[in-house]
């Protein structure tokens, strides 16, 4: 199932998006519906004016339902089967989001170090990076990046932001408005089937000085 999941390449079908959702499921990671690309508007929500259209979660209590149980996925895409697929922060793992540059030049500076990057994903000028989570004990070295905020500390790591707890971020191959998608740079999934999250912090230090050579 997750091996259908990272055809980057493979047509996009009816059941891709719970196709996907399984996937995740798959590898623990809990997934909920998303909002997507309307057919005469950005984003399927009711909302006038939606601040980030197709990228937010279709119910307001998504971090409750949030699941990975399979016969709960397959209802919700059988009665949406165009949702995109929201992936839940600060519960398997955080996501560092940054401008695609930085994250071009934050790839090839792990590749020389030997640091290893994880999963990583694209959409529409960022890269996000998949990092361990962090234990709330270190709760004031975190912030949630909520839909329409970035991190107090943006003079110092500008256009970096770390999705934690209360957060979220969207799962490829979600779609976007623009007609682009989500998709993967680096698959979760290593060439031995395991799943690796690297320490946040260490690849935080190459993506913070990456960001302030690209400001966004």
């Amino acid at each position: 199932m997750a091996d259908v999941l990272y055809r980057r390449k493979r047509r996009q079908t009816p059941d891709s998006m719970l196709t996907s959702a399984l996937g995740y499921a798959d590898l623990g990671w809990p997934v909920v519906r998303g909002a997507a690309p309307g057919h005469d508007r950005a984003c399927t929500c009711d909302r006038m004016g939606c601040p980030d259209p197709a990228a937010h979660p279709v119910s307001a209590a998504w971090g409750v339902e949030a699941s990975t149980d399979a016969d709960t996925l397959r209802r919700w895409w059988s009665a949406d089967p165009a949702a995109n697929v929201v992936l839940p922060t600060g519960r398997v793992f955080d996501v560092l989001d940054v401008p695609r540059e930085a994250g071009v030049m934050a790839l090839a500076r792990m590749g020389r170090s030997g640091l290893p990057a994880g999963p990583v994903a694209a959409l529409e000028g960022r890269y996000l990076f998949f990092v361990a989570t962090r234990s709330p004990v270190d709760e004031e070295e975190w912030w949630s990046c909520h839909l329409d905020c970035v991190p107090e500390s943006v003079e110092e790591m500008p256009g970096l932001r770390w999705h934690c707890r209360d957060s979220f971020v969207l799962g490829a191959p979600s779609a976007l408005p623009t007609g682009g998608r989500v998709t993967w740079i680096r698959t979760p999934r290593e060439s031995d089937g395991s799943v690796v999250l690297p320490d946040p912090i260490a690849v935080l230090d190459i993506l913070a000085d990456a960001s302030e050579e690209f400001p966004h």
